[in-house]
């Protein structure tokens, strides 16, 4: 073999072990210091280590126990050069026979990312940060690329991530998953998290920006983490058939030049038909656990949708019972305008006006484009096109997609020709 060769062939290696087993070594390497940065910095010279050797002496045939043996020392070093640092000697012992007990041959290394991840979820950590913890210590995401997906500058993404770290740390933060009392509004919380990298993710309908694209993939990579370490918990089961639906329309969601398609007019030869019988198969695992919740919910939503969509069966009643069940779970108001846009094609545009009525005083409302967009768009059907043309305008100059905002200036221009005719 060629040096480039066995260069090429050591990245590949190490790439794969970062993908598959990074979150895995941080959070062995980390729970019993707690020291979630130190494991990181230690984690990341194994690697450069790694790329340094296996292309002269050949990749071990145990490359995530080489890995951990490297990163052992390091994280050892570091903490005798301490001396007076956090950890004291018994406590290098235990790091030490812990960690070695877990390379010897044959040993499978213990598998705590789900510890972990409820970690980077304990009420202590601030809920704004949670997610792109996640990203960064479970995937390895670097503090850029994390920055850029959630429209923040990247010191002072770095900033708060090293924040919540130290957290971890001095707040004592233990990496366990919680007992079955206390593990429902935990996990709650690390659903929520991954459900906003997704959205962030999905934010970039057309994969334009790498960050937010790779953003979406890395939390269908969680989402299918949680319900493989937890295969029993349906809400777990729900958001990954509910973000898998989703991700299975990427590409409908442009057309050919870019602009913006709605559901209604995609082309469903572009759906992924493989992620959307995935999703499926997910949902009714869901389903048939007995416990149904706000993410199951929006999956079967979704479903619904679908089905309409492959079937050319009209649903709507079905799917006006699910946002009525969603809203009395939730009382969001995003489920609101897209139950009352469910009413209209049940029961007619008046209908959703008066159930749009009824959350017209929630001030979030105010600067939320999907609300003004929704009421100009029920407006202009029931002929009240002074009032729809003022939504849209103000629905238009909340929007910061360009291609969705020339699709509303295209629906306005159409309101306005009728005024005008």
């Amino acid at each position: 073999m060629s040096a480039s060769e066995g260069d090429a062939l050591a990245r590949s290696t190490a790439d794969a072990v970062a993908r598959r087993s990074y979150g895995k070594l941080v959070a062995f390497l980390s729970t019993r210091t707690r020291d979630v940065a130190a494991a990181e910095d230690a984690l990341a010279d194994a690697f450069a280590a790694a790329l340094a050797d296996w292309p002269v002496n050949g990749c071990p045939s145990k490359p995530e126990a080489w890995l951990l043996t490297v990163a052992r020392r390091k994280m050892i070093d570091g903490s005798r050069r301490r001396r007076t640092g956090e950890l004291a000697a018994n406590d290098l012992a235990v790091l030490y026979e812990g960690m070695q007990a877990a390379v010897d041959e044959g040993t499978e290394i213990p598998d705590q990312r789900l510890a972990l991840l409820f970690a980077c979820a304990h009420p202590a950590i601030e809920e704004g940060i949670r997610a792109p913890l996640m990203l960064q210590v479970v995937l390895g995401l670097d503090a850029a690329t994390i920055a850029s997906a959630f429209l923040m500058s990247p010191d002072a993404m770095r900033q708060r991530l090293v924040r919540a770290k130290n957290k971890i740390r001095q707040a004592g933060i233990p990496f366990r998953v919680p007992e079955a009392g206390e593990l429902r509004p935990r996990l709650d919380a690390v659903l929520d998290a991954i459900y906003a990298a997704f959205a962030e993710g999905w934010a970039d309908a057309v994969g334009t920006d790498v960050a937010r694209r790779d953003l979406a993939e890395e939390a269908l990579f969680l989402g299918r983490l949680v319900t493989e370490l937890l295969p029993e918990e349906p809400e777990a089961l729900g958001l990954l058939g509910l973000m898998l639906h989703a991700e299975a329309r990427r590409r409908a969601r442009r057309g050919a030049n870019g602009e913006y398609v709605p559901f209604a007019e995609q082309d469903i030869e572009r759906w992924d038909r493989r992620m959307i019988d995935e999703a499926e198969a997910v949902l009714l695992r869901a389903s048939r656990l007995g416990a149904v919740g706000r993410y199951q919910l929006e999956g079967a939503i979704q479903s619904a949708h679908v089905h309409r969509r492959m079937k050319g069966v009209a649903n709507w009643d079905t799917v006006v019972v699910l946002y009525d069940a969603l809203f009395s779970m939730s009382f969001s108001p995003v489920v609101a305008i897209n139950r009352a846009l469910a009413i209209a094609e049940l029961r007619g545009e008046r209908a959703a006006l008066a159930a749009l009525g009824e959350i017209e005083d929630d001030p979030r409302l105010t600067q939320y484009q999907p609300y003004w967009a929704a009421r100009a768009e029920l407006l202009a059907r029931t002929g009240e096109r002074d009032e729809a043309l003022r939504s849209y305008d103000i629905a238009i100059g909340l929007e910061r997609d360009p291609a969705v905002r020339t699709y509303l200036q295209k629906k306005r221009a159409g309101v306005g020709a009728e005024a005008a005719g």
